[in-house]
């Protein structure tokens, strides 16, 4: 989490990191408890020691990602082969842009927008795209495409770690 890139089309609080994979890894691994728990982890030790948000991305982190790393291990749990590994990320990366878009918009934005003000996260948005101009266009703009986004990138660096982990994966 300590390596996070910021993406120009987005707001500065929205960036990417690949801290997923290992939560990733345990999930497929060892089920989607052990990935929840590592995602879980790896969050609270952030909050700890270097969060910038006040708690809320961490939060986010927990939910959005723990819905990516959840969703990819119960799938891939059922039939452990290439296809479904394939079916477990196209769905997870939709469960995390339907699940980070709408806690987004009923409660973390809202609960942000308490921290620093949603006048503030509003503007961020628009500064980026005018056609931002409330909550719910900054969730249809920013939030939604960046999980897809997330997803992806997320689904296509596993692939190596797949390759690498089948024979222990299979195992299990």
């Amino acid at each position: 989490m300590f390596i996070e890139m910021p993406i120009p089309i987005f707001p500065s609080f929205l960036k990417i990191d690949i801290s997923d994979i290992p939560a990733l890894v345990a999930g497929l691994a060892l089920g989607p408890i052990a990935g929840f728990m590592v995602e879980f982890i790896k969050n609270l030790l952030h909050l700890i020691t270097s969060t910038q948000t006040g708690g809320v991305g961490e939060l986010a982190n927990v939910i959005v990602g723990g819905s990516f790393v959840v969703t990819s291990s119960m799938i891939y749990r059922k039939n452990r082969d290439a296809k479904s590994y394939i079916k477990a990320f196209l769905a997870a990366t939709i469960v995390m842009t339907l699940v980070g878009s709408i806690v987004n918009y009923f409660f973390l934005l809202p609960f942000y927008g308490q921290l620093m003000g949603m006048d503030a996260i509003i503007g961020m948005g628009k500064a980026v795209n005018p056609k931002v101009n409330d909550l719910l266009s900054f969730v249809l703009w920013f939030i939604a495409p960046f999980n897809l986004l997330k997803g992806l990138i997320l689904s296509i660096l596993s692939v190596p770690f797949f390759k690498k982990l089948d024979n222990i994966l299979k195992s299990k």
